[in-house]
């Protein structure tokens, strides 16, 4: 045989499904930004503020003290005991079983979907809305559909009927996403309660990311605004508020976001403590446990963080309302202040092809939002920023958007 009738070697790829993923557009535009002398970072979901200096000194001790073997599958007792209870103050009675310690949000999103769906199960997804949650569950070779908010004067708001509809008899898994990110959206308690019989009925399970709880700046009549033994707390409203713990609901946390824990990679999960062992053989495959000293870490931000935590809302709340009337001065800029999370999500010219503007905003005038296109079809025509940092700082990235929103006036 010839060396030209052997057969071609195929080059080595993945399996499909994962090479069907979308790459993210955020990381896109932040790749642009390399080089880019003095560019202004709106881009990721994290404050420019460093973590608390009493979690970090919590797991410098627990370093020094030797904290770096491992921990059973779901965590520590005495974290593990310590969320059970923050859960139950916020929400209503939680048991340590029904409680995981995960390494990080995004791995209890994972961890999430490998206990309930499979390859063929239907999804139902609400966006627009952080890609990472509307790609996991296509890793296990799950079809994902979507349902997709609607913007108008009111800003950001839900077709509730639209939703109910989409979730028929052959759906295996609802996934949303409340406070949202990208659009600072919050599903109101009777929207949860309507959601929740729905899917009670159907047999239908839901995964509720919701990561962004505490970054709440609304109280209305539907909320389920609470009382903490330290004082007035508000938590947006929760799936975890009306249903019973042994249901088909698994909620996810973090410790990202209301602590400023980016970079330590912790979260958790609340389910049915009928999951629970299965839950354990999962992580076991994926990460064994999560780091111990962060563990002690993320235990001093539930025994001693509630004072940071409203401190750090009421700072995100200035910071959002002080960007919406600087965006609103602007030409043509339509922008809402959300009732949640910690971005603003509005359209301006050029944000039809929003990944393109995106681009060209870093490479003009150094201001770097991440394209609406990111988080979904349902997201192009808008940018989102990030506005978890001060005022000055942002005025200066509001004065470059001008700067560039002049030079390409038509």
């Amino acid at each position: 045989m010839s060396e030209s009738d052997l057969p071609v070697p195929l080059l080595p790829h993945a399996r499909d499904a994962v090479r069907a993923l979308r790459p993210s557009q955020i990381r896109e535009v932040a790749n642009a930004g390399f080089g880019v002398e003095n560019v202004l970072p709106f881009w990721f979901g994290e404050s420019d503020r460093i973590t608390p200096e009493f979690i970090r000194q919590a797991a410098s001790d627990a370093l020094a003290a030797g904290a770096t073997f491992y921990t059973h599958n779901l965590g520590i007792a005495p974290l593990r005991a310590a969320l059970a209870d923050y859960v139950a103050r916020l929400h209503g009675p939680t048991s340590f079983e029904n409680v995981a310690v995960t390494s990080a949000g995004v791995n209890a999103l994972m961890l999430a979907a490998q206990l309930v769906v499979g390859a063929g199960d239907r999804v139902v997804a609400v966006t627009p809305l952080w890609p990472n949650l509307v790609e996991i569950p296509k890793i296990l070779g799950a079809h994902v559909e979507t349902v997709a908010l609607g913007y108008g004067a009111q800003g950001w708001t839900l077709d509730l009927e639209r939703l109910l509809a989409a979730l028929t008899p052959d759906t295996k898994l609802l996934l949303l996403n409340s406070p949202s990110n990208p659009t600072g959206w919050v599903m109101s308690a009777a929207e949860q309660r309507a959601v929740l019989e729905h899917c009670r009925r159907l047999g239908i399970w839901i995964v509720a990311d919701e990561v962004y709880e505490r970054l709440y700046y609304t109280a209305d009549v539907d909320t389920a605004a609470v009382e903490t033994a330290a004082g007035a707390s508000r938590t947006a409203p929760s799936f975890l508020d009306l249903a019973a713990r042994d249901e088909r609901v698994i909620c996810v946390n973090s410790f990202s976001k209301a602590w400023l824990m980016t970079g330590w990679r912790l979260g958790w999960i609340v389910a049915p403590a009928a999951l629970m062992d299965d839950l354990g053989k999962l992580v076991e495959y994926n990460t064994s446990c999560a780091p111990a000293f962060v563990q002690q870490a993320g235990l001093a931000a539930v025994q001693q963080g509630e004072p940071f935590t409203r401190q750090l809302v009421s700072e995100l709340k200035t910071s959002r309302d002080h960007l919406v009337r600087a965006l609103s001065a602007l030409p043509d800029v339509d922008v809402k202040a959300p009732p949640g999370a910690m971005y603003l999500f509005f359209s301006l010219p050029g944000a039809t092809h929003s990944l393109a503007l995106c681009k060209a905003l870093v490479r003009e005038v150094g201001l770097g939002v991440a394209p609406g296109s990111a988080f979904g079809a349902e997201g192009e025509g808008f940018v989102r920023w990030c506005y978890a940092c001060d005022t000055a700082r942002l005025d200066a990235g509001v004065a470059r958007l001008k700067q560039f929103l002049t030079t390409h006036a038509s």
